[in-house]
């Protein structure tokens, strides 16, 4: 509780003096957090993940007067990372279905391990809905009742999402060697 009452104290000096270093002090804060959830979803494009993460935060500080405190702020800003992701998705999809934007960008390059390259092959195997839950749950450590709220989904669909995928990531890793 003692970290959210820190980020509204930053987001309210933010909204009511312009204060542009505690901006920077949640965009620290949530850096990484927001890039690992891109690169996941991008497999592992590092400038394509660098690009949303900044157009989050850009998003998020323009929109910052808008955040109400109903959640903490940082569901608030990975809903709003989540929509960078679908605006894109949306904007880049080969086809009329968005679900069908299962990659959304290159392989990794040839000096990553060959485990985060399979971690990237299996996260490119799942639909995007269960991509987005399995990095949510698995790399950021968010609940399903966060994750709902970060994506808008219920949580039976969330659980639904996340069994369906881990399910594929075992069964993708089980098959090329690992235990």
């Amino acid at each position: 509780m003692a970290e959210q009452a820190g980020d509204t104290y930053l987001v309210a000096r933010v909204v009511m003096l312009r204060d542009k270093r505690a901006f920077d002090r949640l965009v620290c804060k949530y850096q990484s957090r927001v890039r690992r959830f891109f690169l996941s979803q991008t497999l592992g494009d590092s400038q394509l993940s660098d690009d949303l993460a900044q157009d989050t935060f850009l998003k998020a500080y323009t929109g910052l007067s808008r955040f109400r405190g109903l959640s903490s702020f940082s569901t608030w800003l990975m809903r709003i990372a989540c929509n960078v992701l679908y605006d894109y998705a949306r904007a880049h999809r080969p086809s009329g279905d968005l679900d069908s934007a299962a990659v959304l960008a290159a392989r990794p390059q040839a000096a990553d391990t060959a485990l985060r390259m399979d971690i990237y092959d299996a996260l490119a195997r799942l639909a995007p809905p269960e991509r987005t839950c399995i990095t949510l749950q698995l790399i950021d450590g968010q609940s399903i009742d966060k994750i709902a709220a970060i994506t808008s989904m219920p949580e039976g669909t969330v659980k639904s999402h996340l069994s369906r995928g881990k399910a594929k990531l075992a069964e993708y890793l089980k098959k090329n060697g690992y235990e």
